[in-house]
């Protein structure tokens, strides 16, 4: 029995140290897991690298919001006679319509949207402190839908610089800055969410808008897209969406562009594009398949306009165009894109393959004045000749060809469709099965309309 006893005993009291041990041994195992060092699975972290998001927008939306103008455009359609108007069911009451606006020089030059300002017969600006004024209307970019103001003060104005959109990326933060529905001053913020965006590609615009997810609605064309330091990088122009209201999209003319297309409207009254000369299109899966190609990205030349820059500089039929200035082009809107920010005269540098082999050459571009239309062969008309002639758009008849004879050359066609055009850009969304008015003015000063039956 004593025996028995003691071996109770000695179990017990072995068993109690082993778990004494256990506890300690646990204890110790735990506190040096808890204090070990995490890995990364992938083994790759970045610590003290990552990009934070600015903890507010103040310093930027403070810098911009001075420089943010309220447009009027208050227009009439009716055909100035009382009674003609009642006659043809013609509601001669003014239309009012809204948008915003940037001031770009401290003299008073404001930049906004062809759309918000088209038919004004006023143009009424309102300043971010209320002050009020009557703008000018210098000339306006349908096919970018740029138009340029200009109003009178005796004080520098708040104006906003223009930043470089060619280095704004992917993922940045923006604001929209604009006068959504009538609310003044109104910011929203977002990000890049793309570049190079072309909304129609069918409508030979070749678009290249900045797409962003800041919230724009209406009134906020012509209003400003601003970086976090406050600099300009686009003007709001659009939107898409199936309700007529924000959906997530907008979308704004890039900073390089408009830049460049204020210069030229204040300079010369139009557009002066430098073009490399060539007709082209953007590589994709099927045409790699189709040709063999050997690149995925890029622009294929399809033709190449004699006599033009492209020609001389040794480019070809079936090259593909990779890289402009250091820019990668990867669609036909990066390519126009950054084209439309540049002069006719300017050099860039173009990376191209041929044959599987990557070659270099320099272009210089060059500018197309002349256009083929309806067999005819129009010119753009200078600043000083429009203010001569007192017109504020057409286009010179140089050769009115065997079918439009009723133009004489000296004529200037002035609308198609009733669209004024202000440069040969304008005739872009014309063909001859969507044209069913032409209006010109006749080598004795006379207005005179064709109108085509279908």
């Amino acid at each position: 029995m004593k025996t028995i006893l003691k071996l109770s005993l000695v179990s017990l009291i072995s068993s109690g140290f082993t778990i004494m041990l256990f506890i300690s041994f646990y204890n110790t195992k735990s506190i040096e897991y808890e204090s070990s060092p995490i890995i990364p699975v992938t083994f790759s972290a970045n610590v003290g690298n990552t990009s934070v998001a600015p903890s507010d927008f103040i310093v930027a939306a403070n810098n911009s919001i001075g420089a943010v103008v309220h447009v009027k455009n208050t227009s009439k359609s009716d055909s100035g006679n009382e009674y003609l108007n009642y006659f043809l069911g013609v509601d001669s009451r003014p239309r009012v319509g809204t948008g915003s606006g940037v001031i770009v020089s401290p003299d008073g030059y404001i930049m906004t949207n062809n759309h918000v300002i088209e038919n004004a017969t006023t143009l009424e600006i309102t300043t971010n402190d209320n002050k009020r004024f009557q703008a000018t209307l210098i000339a306006t970019d349908p096919t970018t839908d740029i138009a340029v103001l200009k109003i009178e003060t005796d004080k520098p104005l708040p104006y906003l610089y223009f930043g470089d959109s060619d280095q704004a990326k992917i993922g940045e933060w923006v604001l929209a800055i604009g006068n959504p529905f009538n609310l003044n001053s109104t910011v929203t913020a977002g990000i890049i969410s793309a570049k190079s965006r072309d909304l129609n590609k069918g409508d030979r615009k070749n678009q290249s808008f900045i797409q962003t997810d800041a919230a724009v609605n209406m009134g906020n064309s012509g209003g400003a897209l601003v970086n976090t330091k406050g600099e300009l990088i686009g003007i709001n122009t659009a939107i898409t969406s199936m309700s007529g209201g924000f959906q997530g999209y907008s979308f704004a003319v890039p900073s390089n562009i408009a830049r460049k297309v204020f210069e030229d409207l204040v300079e010369y009254g139009s557009v002066q594009k430098g073009l490399i000369g060539i007709f082209g299109t953007p590589v994709t899966p099927d045409l790699v398949n189709s040709e063999g190609l050997d690149v995925l990205e890029g622009v294929y030349i399809i033709d190449i306009q004699k006599g033009m820059g492209a020609e001389k500089a040794g480019l070809k039929e079936e090259d593909i165009i990779t890289v402009v200035d250091d820019i990668k082009i990867k669609s036909f809107s990066d390519l126009t894109g950054y084209l439309e920010s540049k002069h006719p005269g300017d050099k860039v540098n173009v990376e191209y393959y041929r044959n599987g082999k990557v070659n270099n050459t320099v272009i210089t571009l060059n500018i197309i004045n002349q256009t083929n239309f309806l067999r005819m062969t129009l010119q753009n008309i200078s600043k000083e000749e429009k203010e001569k002639k007192n017109l504020k758009y057409g286009l010179r008849v140089l050769d009115s060809g065997d079918y439009m004879t009723e133009l004489n050359p000296d004529s200037v066609l002035l609308e198609v469709n009733d669209n004024p055009l202000y440069t040969i850009d304008d005739l872009r969304q014309y063909n001859f099965n969507n044209i069913r008015n032409l209006e010109y003015l006749n080598p004795k000063g006379e207005k005179e309309r064709i109108s085509f039956r279908r």
